[in-house]
């Protein structure tokens, strides 16, 4: 099998773009995949530093590992979700990536924060535990991004994770959740950092290939909590799809960025003001992170 730009020994063949490319090749292929992502939604640009949220997963890793190299001021923010080995492995891979390249890294731990892991915290409130670790996760982005003077926060959100989010979103028909799915979330004119998905033009595998050229150590194991999750169901059928028609994943989702929405012109812009509880920016009285942890017991 040889590289379809420069003829010599493929390592990875694409079905979806009907290509072989060689290590090298295929570096370049992922860097402006990224690139083209960045520069077409008009994510950021190299004035402006950005916070790239970090699980120790390939895809985070490969992320950062990417804006690095294409010359983007950078800082890494790692959750300690406090579930036991899980985070303590993901923990130690985060910090010696960034160690090792002599990146700055934030670290937030749980436990020690609030005194309970996110699955005790999800217990003690009848949630679902992905579903509280959403709301945290997303409530520690902003908040870090806000009090450090980052205005974007860059997640590792790859194409795989956005094609299955649409399809749940349109077998459940949950309108509110398709119109912000986008690879871009505004920063209501700097009410909150801009949350941007630099990979969802790469899939899944395009990224382990990538991680495992570049030599990124990540963690292999599934988050605990993600087992019997909706998510993997519908990751399961669209690989099924992709296999028997390659490209399927990226006509999905880049068509569905690609068609007008309906209820964007008449959106009405969201009111949103500071919480009563953390000061955070909330259309309610309270945030969801707030309203979360007054059901933990002290």
């Amino acid at each position: 099998m040889k590289c379809r730009q420069c003829q010599k020994s493929a390592v990875i063949k694409m079905e979806r773009h009907n290509t072989s490319l060689c290590g090298g090749c295929f570096n370049l292929y992922v860097h402006d995949q990224v690139d083209r992502a960045i520069t077409e939604q008009k994510m950021f640009d190299h004035g402006e530093q950005i916070l790239v949220a970090i699980s120790g997963g390939k895809d985070s890793l490969a992320l950062w590992d990417v804006l690095i190299k294409l010359g983007y001021r950078t800082a890494g923010l790692h959750l300690d979700l406090g579930i036991e080995a899980y985070s303590e492995v993901s923990r130690k891979k985060v910090e010696t990536f960034a160690a090792s390249r002599g990146l700055d890294l934030i670290v937030h731990p749980y436990k020690e924060a609030y005194g309970l892991g996110v699955i005790e915290i999800a217990e003690e409130t009848a949630r679902p535990a992905c579903s509280a670790c959403g709301t945290m996760k997303r409530y520690h982005f902003n908040r870090i991004a806000m009090e450090r003077g980052f205005p974007v926060v860059a997640t590792g959100h790859n194409l795989d994770d956005e094609a299955s989010r649409l399809l749940g979103n349109v077998l459940q028909w949950q309108e509110e959740y398709l119109e912000k799915q986008s690879p871009v979330l505004s920063d209501e004119g700097g009410t909150w950092a801009r949350k941007v998905k630099p990979l969802f033009r790469l899939a899944e595998r395009e990224i382990a290939a990538y991680s495992i050229l570049n030599r990124i150590d990540y963690i292999v194991d599934e988050c605990p909590m993600s087992k019997g999750a909706k998510m993997l169901l519908y990751k399961d059928i669209l690989n099924r799809l992709e296999e028997a028609s390659p490209g399927t994943k990226h006509k999905f989702y880049l068509g569905f960025l690609k068609r007008p929405r309906a209820a964007t012109a008449t959106a009405k812009p969201v009111d949103l003001h500071p919480c009563q509880s953390c000061g955070q920016p909330t259309p309610g009285a309270v945030c969801g992170f707030c309203r979360l942890m007054q059901r933990v017991t002290p």
